[in-house]
């Protein structure tokens, strides 16, 4: 990203992988070159992000399987994070575990009470290849958390157990764009 821009102002909005797409199932690659291509992936991340009203996106999710996410996102104080991470790594999580309620651009419409911890660290690196580590608490590590998973091949869903699991099952195949898209 040029330095002074506004995220996503240069990319262009993709179209969002939904659930039942394999994208979402798999673990994405690391990225080896750090050239204009990251740098129009991560505008192109947060240009979908922000037309999708979402807090954070990762690359599988419009299609690319490589291990970068981005992030506009609050913590519990309002204060707001802005960022991306390249070959993120979650080298951190503790604190207290709290349900709370968590949806995803890959599964519109829902949510579900999801069990995270409230402090989470991630470490990588940027777009030019600098090292980066970004401390979250609160609703930010939980954002953190959720697109951590997204580059290991997983989507909230998968953390869902019992009643909430079925709840979410009955959601998902009610829903419109599960019903376009095919079986999940």
């Amino acid at each position: 990203m040029r330095h002074g821009t506004i995220p996503g102002a240069h990319g262009r909005v993709r179209p969002l992988s939904l659930l039942g797409d394999s994208a979402l199932h798999e673990p994405c690659r690391e990225v080896t070159g750090f050239g204009p291509e990251v740098a129009a992936l991560v505008e192109d991340l947060f240009a979908t992000m922000y037309a999708a009203q979402g807090v954070g996106l990762a690359a599988n999710q419009i299609g690319v399987p490589l291990r970068v996410f981005v992030y506009d996102c609050p913590d519990d104080d309002d204060v707001r994070h802005l960022g991306h991470v390249v070959n993120p790594r979650l080298v951190e999580t503790d604190g207290v575990v709290i349900r709370g309620p968590e949806g995803c651009l890959s599964l519109p419409g829902l949510e579900a009470g999801t069990a995270r911890y409230d402090h989470a660290v991630i470490e990588g690196l940027t777009v030019t290849g600098e090292p980066v580590t970004v401390h979250g608490t609160g609703f930010f590590a939980r954002c953190l958390q959720h697109e951590y998973d997204h580059v290991e091949g997983r989507v909230y869903a998968d953390h869902l157990t019992g009643w909430r699991k079925r709840r979410l099952t009955r959601q998902i195949t009610r829903a419109s764009w599960h019903r376009a898209s095919g079986p999940a």
